[in-house]
């Protein structure tokens, strides 16, 4: 039976009657759905209405209410700081799985026209006190009584053979427990959703003990205990349950209810494990599993460390514990983002004061756990002559983490970093027919090597630096019969006959209008520079796209598109793959770009466009 479910998650059927959502097709369209609630408010606060309308107003903000309950539940289950050494499924939750949640809110609007219908129906229910201690009483009772043993049936029956492939599937075919998973599925499993969340709560109203403290109370707790079992962090510790022994029946815990998507015949209550023991289907490694999750450390070593850090205050809140859908597109300035920019900021002056550097992210690929690191930096902090001192401390400490605690490879990103797969990114982009380039940023580390390896293959470079001594020093690296190919130049209208240019210092929109029209921009400056020239193009930062295999990634790197990392990053994965010991510090090795981007290929990188 239980390969048989895990099958049907992988195939199961779409067509049965109310699996869809009437408003699927609507997209972000579908909050139009509150339009009427929100006109009833608004009408009403202007004097025309009356004051039983506010009814309404009630259900937008628990609407509201209930989705921070969400955000914050997610949030915390990807705080892996916080909580990696207690999360109970190890594997990362991937781009298809985000997607398939995306609309995991639908619940709430169909719960909002099932409460504006009630309201209707029963206009008693828009007169309710705002306080009753009676009705906490009762409605905890219909809840235990009711509800509970209601759900547990109705749960069994969805894993039935009949209804698990048409409908209960979709929630399972989330593998890695997620707040957002809570809402994943069915129109029809929500409908009958409803009817456990109203028996407690209108049963409790027509009692005549109904109050609006307990709708919040009930609804609210409702959702968090829901968002609470699927987090995939446990969070209740053993002793707890080893001093009041009853308590592991009245309250499930997120491993509990981790092992009912593990073995999905055992663990089907709602909250209350006490109808799991009645009807016999506890799982048996229940308690054990969460005594060994809360006594053991369960801290795996990263094989691979990218150690990358903040941008800038909007690119802050690309991250999956700030928003889960947004980290999971490339990052983009969104209008939402601007009301958080106060508080973003706040946290930016915290982080600078008292933050150490963090666990970001992870993915995994061919069995080796690959995890990203930030120092509790932004790019504006890096040009700051005082701030040299603490950003180095920070870079350095990671770095002696990383060798105590095993890591095999670290790569450092950006303003950190080791440039490794740059060059050959940049020169792979170049077109074999080009004969001349013109360079900036020409005797950098990167520079160098970049122009070195062009005056091999016979390409001029102009070479734009005002330090004639560091230019010969250059140029002496070459071959002799290859020297002539590396000019020195000190202006950049000596490249306004010159369509390719590659970029490795900040350029002014000035700087860039002598340019010659059609131009092609290639860049391995940080931050990029702005595309001011509308008749020239401009090449992204140097990146490669992961090999197909790379398993629970589910956000995006900056600007990256899914799945796509900058060259630094997969300049360390190449070096884990290919098991080299040599570090690549100092000057680049010429000789070994080509090594380098051969490895890259053959291990599943792929370049974005030669």
């Amino acid at each position: 039976m239980l390969v048989e479910e895990n099958r049907i998650c992988n195939s199961g059927k779409t067509d049965a009657p109310f699996f869809a959502w009437p408003w699927e097709n609507f997209g972000n369209y579908k909050y139009l759905l509150y339009g009427p609630l929100i006109a009833k408010v608004l009408y009403s606060m202007a004097g025309e209405g009356n004051k039983e309308d506010t009814w309404c107003l009630h259900i937008l903000i628990l609407f509201v209410l209930r989705g921070l309950v969400h955000q914050l539940c997610s949030t915390y289950s990807n705080l892996l700081f916080l909580n990696r050494t207690r999360r109970l499924n190890q594997q990362g939750i991937n781009f298809n799985q985000i997607d398939a949640e995306w609309h995991w809110d639908n619940f709430l609007i169909l719960q909002a026209i099932v409460a504006s219908f009630s309201y209707l129906c029963f206009p008693s229910l828009a007169n309710l006190p705002i306080w009753d201690i009676r009705g906490t009483v009762c409605c905890l009772i219909l809840h235990m009584g009711i509800s509970e043993p209601l759900y547990y049936w109705m749960h069994r029956l969805l894993h039935s053979n009949i209804l698990f492939p048409s409908y209960h599937w979709l929630h399972h075919s989330s593998k890695v427990p997620h707040p957002f998973t809570a809402g994943h599925a069915t129109f029809l499993e929500h409908l009958l959703l409803c009817v456990i969340v109203g028996i407690p709560t209108l049963g409790t109203a027509f009692l005549g003990y109904g109050s609006i403290s307990m709708m919040y109370s009930y609804v609210l707790g409702f959702d968090f205990l829901r968002c609470f079992g699927h987090t995939n962090v446990e969070v209740i510790p053993h002793s707890l349950f080893e001093a009041i022994p009853l308590l592991k029946y009245i309250i499930y815990t997120p491993t509990y209810h981790s092992l009912h998507h593990v073995d999905t015949r055992t663990n089907f209550c709602l909250f209350m494990p006490l109808y799991d023991l009645l009807w016999k289907t506890i799982n048996a490694n229940s308690w054990d599993l969460h005594k060994q999750i809360c006594t053991k450390t369960n801290d795996r070593v990263p094989d691979f460390v990218f150690l990358a850090h903040v941008v800038d205050v909007m690119s802050a809140m690309h991250a999956p514990f700030v928003f889960r859908s947004f980290s999971s597109i490339p990052f983009g300035i969104k209008p939402f983002l601007f009301p958080m920019w106060p508080y973003t900021v706040l946290v930016m002056l915290i982080m600078w004061a008292k933050s150490k550097t963090f666990l970001f992210s992870f993915y995994n690929l061919r069995g080796r756990l690959h995890q990203t690191w930030v120092v509790p930096r932004f790019g504006f902090q890096y040009f700051l002559p005082f701030a040299a001192e603490g950003i180095n401390n920070h870079i350095e400490d990671a770095i002696l983490t990383a060798d105590k605690i095993g890591v095999k490879v670290i790569s450092l990103a950006a303003l950190n970093k080791n440039e490794g797969l740059n060059g050959a990114v940049i020169l792979k982009e170049i077109p074999q027919d080009v004969d001349e380039v013109f360079l900036t940023g020409a005797t950098s580390k990167l520079g160098r090597a970049i122009a070195l390896y062009l005056a091999r293959r016979g390409v001029k470079v102009l070479m734009l630096t005002q330090s004639t001594e560091r230019f010969i020093k250059v140029q002496k690296e070459a071959s002799v019969d290859r020297q002539k190919f590396l000019v020195q130049v000190t202006k950049y209208q000596a490249a306004k006959n010159c369509k390719t240019w590659i970029i490795g210092k900040w350029m002014t929109p000035r700087e860039q209008s002598w340019a010659p029209s059609r131009t092609h921009f290639h860049q391995f400056v940080v931050p990029p520079i702005i595309p001011f020239r509308r008749d020239c193009t401009y090449g992204k930062l140097a990146a490669m796209k992961l090999p197909e295999d790379v398993e629970g990634l589910g956000s995006c790197e900056y600007t990256m598109e899914r799945g796509v990392v900058h060259a630094c990053h997969a300049g360390g994965v190449v070096h884990l793959l290919e098991g080299w010991e040599h570090n690549e510090v100092g000057a680049i090795n010429v000789d070994q770009i080509d090594v380098v981007w051969d490895a890259a290929l053959r291990h599943g990188l792929k370049p974005l466009q030669i």
